[in-house]
């Protein structure tokens, strides 16, 4: 037995982090155990636990979830251990893990310090000190505006890039606590070296600057504990000095511009700092107050990955262009060694246009490095800005540039993987990574919809939709739990409200449906996969306000419909069956949508509230989520029981939270509406990341996975089939000649339709929770020889879930389970004899022939489209019923949506039907290769 990945609230060793609660989680593996018999988690003060301070012990220790009611005390480590008793007998103790608090609600000494007034430049802030005598613990606590970073005796200190990231500086500013490495008996340099980042660059639509504050200005603690039991404090204080720094600009969407030229021929000396010790009193500092500052919520920042130059490129107009492969979010590091006053620029774009470089897509976003070097070898990069990009045009490179030159660094939150999947579709594969690519150069501190243009922001309705995916993708707790309390930061200006994107500058009232509903719909998406009532509680606040606000809004109109029928609405945002191709939104009634939002929003806190044991809000919530689905029916619904809004959005979204009077009925309408389109993707930001979904949970397989797998416009694979790495904003981002969309916006990296995974996860191979946090769950594959072979595992909260499955050849299917400990799993295999069963822990073969044979796909309700793509499949049916297999080569749209048994109710074609039957009837029985 071996116990694992001990996190607390969802962080592995979390150092000065924020704790609402303290909730320890584990996983346990390697074992012939399936349940557990007994737990113990023990907390020390030392080590060697020599001095427990708290002990938790029982069987019904949840694994994905504990919480440790004891006192933290502010600037100290705690190690923590796991250990695990299984019902055949065998046990471990896990290895020793810590978590540490940062300065909590400790008074600071400190206080915070700039640049005077009429210096500008990006400073460096100093301060010399000695150490005389040996230290045993020596921790930072510190934190600067816009940027900061952090360096001793000239090494910076963590691996951390862009903190201390976006936050409602209004409410509050992050602090960060860093181990003092590098420090030195006898003398020693500390130094922040700042930048303006999202805090006073130009940040958000109105490209504004100073959105938050006009100095850059940083606060910090030095705390010392030496060997003898003294301790020592050096704060920022009056004793500090600062000068300017080699960084001559920089800024989240212009770049950054690093000159070591900078002050060649002019004075840079060192001065005394400016002292703010009443930062409210100016408007330009009047957010740096001591009470704003607070313990760390975000994860880190960290270069995750690197990236290889893949070609270089030299282009039509004579350009040199670096090619890495993969649009990422991130910044490129390079080797310097060039004559002084050398000037190396490096831009950024995501795609190329006629062979040449291209960045009109991204706005007023200048998203450029600039490098002028003093003559001495290093390696260069930013330090306070990030970029969208795969491509870099560079210029002014003396001689030959090499490709081992230069090193893509990807950056994103320090987010464990936990999602993979794996099929014989080449093609599925690429669209598979690169919804994990958009998850990961969107996921920098904040779900944005993208990182490249002069935007960024933390889109709410982006990160609503592509919530399940990325918690398939991702261990997403400690994330989603930031994301949540910048949410609610905003929410207490907005009287309830949720904004359409945060950082909300200046707190614009707007707020609307589903982008408003990721206040309700993400922690539950949370509760769902990580099973964690404290995180419930946490968001409860924030999830009841949303629905007290629409609920105001109805009522202070003299009088409530129980609709959400009032406001600005994105709604079905870049759908195709708008007025135009390019049109912004989609045809389906906004009303209708915010409504059934609202009901489901309801129905959500209604379920939280019982959860938690507020019995009269349930209660309050459950009249209040019976009277908005009342009003819905009787406002879209015909007394037949028909929906009145003939679009695809508006059959997902009634299909998916269940607002219908006659459930088949509406999914009569649905396939009509779908066969109408031809089967074209019509719906966009509400309707698509559900459209999968949707079907299968209608039993619609065939036609989800004809959704998923189709290669022309608009589709899934069609950016795949044109080269791309991530997911495009729309679905005709780029031409099929290579030409990109000049709707003026257009971003090839936004994440939202990659939420199709959430289908092949939870549908194709199966896998999702019946119970929270996945202490139960369901593995139902459901194959399609089109993926013959599917890999698929998902290491949950609670252990790791694998469902691999293959069509063989001769017809047999073989399936691999794996149930982790102390869970179980309702199987269902594809066409078993026994129709359902629950495991335990441990892993299952399965090789059987299924009563349905899933070689031969088709049948009477094969569309024409799908036989059109296998030439067997025409061969039969052009024997039977030529002039049909005629209409299915021509790739008629229309009748190429009709199934066969669809064709032969239209008599008007020529074709004889009993030789369509007969042709149905032989194609049954064709086997696909």
């Amino acid at each position: 037995m071996q116990i694992q990945d001990l996190k607390i609230n969802g962080v592995n060793n979390p150092v000065g982090f924020h704790m609402d609660s303290i909730i320890c989680s584990w996983k346990v593996t390697h074992t012939k155990s399936q349940k557990q018999a007994n737990a113990k988690i023990e907390v020390s003060a030392d080590e060697d636990f020599c001095e427990i301070i708290f002990t938790k012990e029982g069987a019904d220790l949840k694994q994905q979830g504990e919480t440790l009611c004891m006192e933290l005390k502010p600037r100290t480590t705690y190690y923590y251990r796991v250990a695990v008793t299984g019902d055949q007998g065998d046990s471990a103790v896990s290895g020793t893990y810590v978590f540490e608090t940062g300065k909590m609600e400790e008074p600071w000494k400190a206080q915070w310090i700039s640049a005077k007034k009429e210096d500008r430049f990006h400073p460096v802030l100093r301060k010399v000190f000695s150490v005389e005598k040996p230290v045993k613990r020596a921790r930072i606590y510190g934190t600067g505006v816009g940027l900061f970073e952090l360096y001793m005796n000239g090494e910076k200190l963590g691996q951390e890039y862009l903190a201390p990231y976006v936050t409602q500086y209004e409410t509050n500013i992050q602090v960060l606590t860093f181990p003092a490495e590098g420090l030195a008996q006898g003398e020693n340099t500390l130094e922040f070296l700042l930048g303006k980042g999202w805090y006073m660059g130009v940040f958000g639509l109105e490209l504004q600057k100073h959105n938050y504050g006009d100095r850059m200005a940083a606060i910090g603690e030095l705390h010392l504990e030496y060997e003898d039991g003294t301790e020592d404090v050096i704060c920022t204080d009056g004793s500090w000095e600062y000068r300017g720094s080699m960084i001559e600009d920089s800024g989240i969407y212009d770049g950054e511009i690093y000159n070591e030229l900078l002050w060649e021929g002019k004075e840079n000396p060192w001065k005394p700092v400016n002292v703010l010790e009443h930062p409210e009193e100016n408007e330009g500092t009047k957010n740096l107050v001591k009470s704003h500052l607070m313990d760390r919520l975000s994860l880190p920042v960290l270069a995750m990955e690197e990236l290889a130059v893949q070609e270089i490129i030299h282009t039509p107009a004579g350009e040199t262009v670096l090619d890495f492969g993969q649009n990422f979010a991130g910044f490129v590091e390079f080797d310097a060694a060039f004559p002084k006053g050398t000037k190396i620029t490096l831009e950024c774009a995501e795609i190329l246009q006629e062979g040449n470089f291209y960045h009109g897509n991204y706005r007023d976003a200048v998203s450029t490095f600039t490098y002028i070097s003093d003559g001495t070898a290093k390696k260069i990069r930013p330090h306070f800005t990030f970029f969208g990009f795969r491509y870099i045009r560079l210029t002014g490179w003396p001689g030959e540039c090499r490709k081992e030159a230069f090193t893509g660094k990807v950056l994103y939150s320090d987010i464990e993987r936990t999602g993979y999947i794996r099929t014989n579709n080449e093609k599925i594969n690429r669209l598979y990574e690169n919804t994990v690519w958009g998850l990961k150069g969107n996921f920098i501190d904040m779900p944005t919809d993208c990182p490249q243009r002069s935007e960024r922001l933390g889109w709410t309705g982006d990160a609503q939709v592509f919530a399940p995916t990325a918690s398939y993708h991702m261990d997403t707790r400690a994330f989603f739990h930031k994301f949540m309390k910048d949410l609610r930061d905003e929410q207490r200006f907005l009287d309830g409200g949720i904004p359409n994107y945060v950082p909300n500058i200046g707190h614009k009232p707007d707020c609307g449906s589903v982008w408003g509903d990721v206040a309700t719909f993400v922690p539950h998406v949370l509760y769902q996969y990580y099973g964690t009532a404290e995180e419930l509680e946490f968001c409860y606040p924030l999830m009841r306000e949303w629905v007290e606000y629409i609920d105001r809004q109805d009522a202070a109109r003299g009088g409530r419909q129980y609709l959400y029928n009032f406001g600005f609405h994105f709604g079905d945002w870049l759908a195709l069956d708008g007025p135009t191709p390019t049109s912004f939104k989609g045809s389906t009634n906004d009303d209708f949508i915010a409504s059934v939002y609202y009901y489901r929003s309801a129905q959500i806190v209604r379920e939280a509230a019982g959860r938690l044991g507020k019995t009269e809000e349930a209660k309050r919530y459950q009249e209040l989520e019976e009277k908005i689905y009342e009003a819905v029916l009787r406002e879209f619904y015909t007394p037949s029981g028909r929906l009145a809004i003939d679009t695809q959005a508006a059959y997902v979204i009634a299909l998916k939270f269940h607002v219908y009077k006659d459930r088949q009925k509406l999914i009569g309408q649905f396939k009509q509406r779908l066969m109408q389109d031809c089967h074209q993707i019509k719906c966009g930001f509400v309707g698509a990341p559900l459209l999968c979904t949707v079907l299968a949970e209608a039993g619609l397989f065939e036609l989800a996975y004809d959704f998923l797998l189709k290669e022309g416009f608009p589709s899934w694979l069609y950016s795949v089939n044109l080269g791309a790495t991530t997911i495009w904003e729309r679905w005709n981002s780029v031409g099929e000649d290579g030409t990109i969309s000049d709707t003026g916006m257009n971003s090839l990296n936004h994440y939202s339709y990659g939420s199709v995974m959430e289908f092949v996860y939870a549908y194709a191979a199966g896998i999702r929770p019946l119970e929270p946090g996945f202490a139960k769950a369901v593995i139902a594959p459901h194959p399609d020889i089109r993926l013959r072979k599917m890999e698929c595992s998902y290491n949950s909260v609670s252990g790791n879930y694998v469902c691999n499955y293959e069509i063989c050849g001769d017809g047999k299917m073989r399936v691999q389970v794996e149930v982790p400990f102390n869970c179980e799993a309702v199987v269902e295999l594809p066409g078993y004899q026994e129709k359902s069963v629950t495991l335990g822990a441990g892993v299952y073969e399965y090789c059987y022939v299924p009563e349905t044979d899933y070689r031969k796909p088709y049948s009477k309700d094969t569309t024409l489209n799908r036989i059109a793509a296998d030439g067997n499949a025409m061969k039969v049916l052009a024997k039977y019923a030529p002039a049909i297999a005629g209409i299915a080569a021509s790739g008629d749209p229309e009748l190429g949506a009709n199934t066969l048994e669809d064709i032969s109710h239209k008599g008007f074609l020529p074709f004889e039907p009993e030789k369509l039957w007969q042709a149905v009837e032989e194609l049954s029985e064709l086997a696909v290769e």
